[in-house]
C-alpha cells in the first residue's frame, strides 16, 4: 500500500497536502456528470446509424447483451478502480502494480493529446451549425455547403492548407468553455455545469423527439429504425458493432470514471450509479433516435424516395442529411435545426469537459500540481493541438486518428485494464471493497440475472460455432464455450467470472475482428487501406497518432523526479 507523502519540488506551483481531495456535493451531481461523461455525440448519431444499419429492432438484443456481458461490468470497474484506489487512472493502475501504471498513463494521454482535441473541433462545428441553422445557411445544397464552403475540403490528407478562422474562432470558445468549467473544480465546476447541461439536454431532446414524431412519414422513419430482421443475428459484424458501441459509448477507456468516482465519499453505492449510468446513457440513445429517424421518415416522403436513400453515416446524417430534412419542414425549421445542434453542441460540451479533468486528476495526483494553473496550460495545448483539424485536411486527419485511437487504443487500455483487476489486484478484493462501501440490496437478484445473460451470450456463440461447421476449430471453440457455460454456474462470482474470463476473451475478439478488417483488404483488394486512404496517411496519422501517445505513456511512467509514487491519499 502506497501512502502519502510531503510534496516534492517541481516547476510547477503545488497544492499543499494538507487539503482535502475535492468531493461532490451529492450523489445526483456525480450521476450527472457520469452520465454527461459517457452520453455524448456518437449517442445522437451513431448509435441510431447502427441500429438501421444492423437489423432494426433485432440489433438491441445483442446491443443489451452487450451493455449487460461487458459494459456494465466494465463500468463498475472502472468506478471501483478509482473510488478503491481514492485516485485517478495512472495512479490507481499504479497501486494495482506500479508495471500497470503505463496503462493509465496511457489512457489520460490518449484522451487528451487524441480524441478530444478533435472533439472538440466537432464540438466546434456543432456550435457553428447551432446559429447558421436559424437562417438555414446551407441552402438548397447541404452536402456542397458543409464540405466545400464551411470546410474548404481539400484534396487530401496531406494537402492540410491554412486553418479556417471560423472554425478555429469557435474551437478557442470551445476551449475557454472546458477551460472555465474545470478550472472552477469538481464541485462548483464540473458538477455545477452538468447539473445545466443535462437538464438542457434532455429537454431539447424530448422538444425534438415529439416534434419530429407529428411530421408527416415519421412513422416511415421509425419503422425503418425498430423494425427487426432477425436474420442479421446471423451476422458476425452486427455482434460486434454492438459491443464495441456499447464500450465506446460509456466513457470505458478515457480514465475518466476512476478520476470521477476518486472524488465520491467512502461510502459511496458505487455499483448503484454504475448500474443507473450505463443505463441512463443507453436509455439516451435509444430515445434520441426517435428524433433521427422522425425526421429522416419525413424527409424521404418529401422527397418521393425510400428510407435508405436519405440515411447517412456519422457525420453526414448529422451535417448533410439531417439540415436538408430541415430545409424541407413546414413550420419554423430554423428553430428546429437550432435545437438539434444545439443539444448536439451540449452533449459534446458535457463529454469534453469531462476529458480534460480525467488529464487534469492525474497530473495533480502524481505529481500534487495547483489544479487552475494545470488547467491553464492543458487548456493552451489542447487548443493548439486542435488547430490541424481546422485546415482542409482536417476532416482526412479526424477520420484517420479517430479510427486508430478508438478501435485499437481504448480497447487495449481496458484489456490491460482488466487483466490487471482480474489476476493482479483480484476481482473478488475489489468486489468486497464495493459491498463494504455501500451494500447493493440486488445483489442477489442481480448476480442471477447477469448469470442468465452470460449464459445466453455463450449459447449464443455456440450456436454460431455449430452453423460454422464442423472444423477443429469450431469443435474446439464449442468445447470451451460449453466449459464456460457450466464455470459460471458454479463460480462463486458472475462479477469475477467475468472481469477475469469473459472480458478478456471479447476484448481480444474485439481487437482480432478489427485488425481483421483493417489488413484483409490490403492483401485482398489490391492494397485498399482504412477509408480508402493511401497507406502513408494511414500508417503516419493512425498508427503514429496511437504509438506517439503510448510512447508518451511509458516515458511520463519512467520519469519519476522523486521516489514518492503519488500525491494524492492513499485507499483505507
Amino acid at each position: 500500500m502506497v501512502h502519502p507523502h510531503p510534496p516534492y519540488s517541481t516547476p510547477w506551483s503545488r497544492q499543499s497536502m494538507s487539503t482535502p481531495r475535492d468531493q461532490w456535493r451529492s450523489q445526483v451531481g456525480f450521476i450527472l456528470a457520469a452520465a454527461g461523461s459517457a452520453i455524448g455525440l456518437g449517442n445522437i448519431w451513431r448509435f441510431s446509424y447502427l441500429t438501421y444499419e444492423n437489423g432494426g429492432g433485432a440489433f438491441l438484443v445483442p446491443y443489451l447483451i452487450a451493455l449487460f456481458l461487458v459494459g456494465i461490468p466494465l463500468m463498475i470497474v472502472e468506478m471501483g478502480l478509482g473510488h478503491f484506489m481514492r485516485a485517478s487512472a495512472p495512479v490507481a493502475m499504479g497501486r494495482i502494480s506500479p508495471r500497470f501504471q503505463w496503462v493509465g498513463w496511457w489512457a489520460v494521454l490518449l484522451t487528451l493529446l487524441g480524441i478530444e482535441i478533435y472533439y472538440c473541433v466537432i464540438i466546434a462545428w456543432c456550435l457553428d451549425f447551432t446559429f447558421l441553422s436559424l437562417g438555414l445557411a446551407w441552402g438548397n445544397d447541404p452536402n456542397a455547403y458543409f464540405f466545400k464552403d464551411f470546410l474548404g475540403l481539400s484534396e487530401g490528407p496531406f494537402d492540410i492548407g491554412l486553418p479556417n478562422p471560423v472554425i478555429l474562432l469557435t474551437l478557442a470558445l470551445v476551449w475557454g468553455i472546458n477551460w472555465w468549467i474545470v478550472r472552477r473544480g469538481v464541485a462548483h465546476g464540473i458538477e455545477q455545469a452538468n447539473k445545466i447541461f443535462i437538464p438542457i439536454l434532455i429537454a431539447t431532446t424530448a422538444i425534438l423527439v415529439f416534434w419530429s414524431l407529428n411530421l408527416p412519414g415519421a412513422m416511415v422513419g421509425v419503422h425503418a429504425y425498430l423494425s427487426p430482421d432477425w436474420s442479421k443475428l446471423a451476422q458476425g459484424k452486427v455482434w460486434i458493432d454492438a459491443f464495441t458501441q456499447i464500450f465506446f459509448t460509456l466513457s470505458i477507456g478515457f480514465g475518466i470514471m476512476m478520476a470521477y468516482a476518486s472524488y465520491l465519499p467512502r461510502q459511496a453505492p458505487v455499483v448503484r450509479d454504475a448500474l443507473i449510468v450505463s443505463i441512463l446513457n443507453c436509455g439516451f440513445s435509444l430515445f434520441a433516435g426517435f428524433a433521427v429517424f422522425s425526421t429522416l421518415g419525413f424527409m424521404a416522403q418529401a422527397k418521393g424516395v425510400g428510407i435508405d436513400e436519405v440515411v447517412a453515416q456519422s457525420i453526414g446524417l448529422a451535417f448533410v442529411a439531417y439540415p436538408e430534412a430541415i430545409s424541407h419542414m413546414p413550420f419554423l425549421p430554423g428553430l428546429f435545426g437550432f435545437l438539434f445542434f444545439a443539444s448536439l453542441t451540449i452533449a459534446g460540451l458535457s463529454s469534453s469537459v469531462s476529458l480534460v479533468e480525467a488529464f487534469v486528476a492525474a497530473l495533480g495526483d502524481r505529481y500534487g500540481l495547483d489544479r487552475k494553473m494545470t488547467v491553464d496550460r492543458v487548456s493552451l495545448l489542447g487548443f493548439a493541438g486542435g488547430i490541424v483539424f481546422t485546415t482542409g485536411a482536417g476532416l482526412f486527419w479526424l477520420d484517420i486518428v479517430d479510427h486508430f485511437l478508438t478501435q485499437y487504443g481504448l480497447t487495449m487500455i481496458a484489456l490491460f485494464e482488466v487483466l490487471a483487476t482480474g489476476w493482479i489486484l483480484k476481482s473478488q478484493r475489489l468486489e468486497e471493497h464495493l459491498e463494504n462501501a455501500a451494500p447493493f440490496r440486488m445483489r442477489k437478484v442481480y448476480a442471477r440475472f447477469m448469470r442468465i445473460v452470460i449464459s445466453l451470450a455463450l449459447l449464443g456463440g455456440w450456436l454460431g460455432l455449430t452453423a460454422a461447421g464442423d472444423s477443429l476449430g469450431a469443435m474446439l471453440g464449442r468445447l470451451l464455450l460449453l466449459l464456460a457455460l457450466a464455470s459460471i454456474w458454479v463460480a462463486h462470482s458472475w462479477f469475477d467470472f467475468s472481469v477475469r474470463i469473459i472480458i478478456p476473451v471479447i476484448l481480444v475478439i474485439l481487437l482480432d475482428g478489427a485488425l481483421t478488417q483493417e489488413f484483409a483488404p490490403i492483401f485482398q483488394d489490391g492494397g485498399k487501406w482504412y477509408g480508402g486512404y493511401n497507406g502513408a496517411a494511414v500508417f503516419l496519422l493512425g498508427g503514429g497518432w496511437l504509438l506517439g501517445t503510448l510512447t508518451a505513456a511509458i516515458a511520463v511512467d519512467r520519469h519519476r523526479p522523486h521516489p514518492h509514487h503519488d500525491q494524492c491519499p492513499a485507499p483505507e
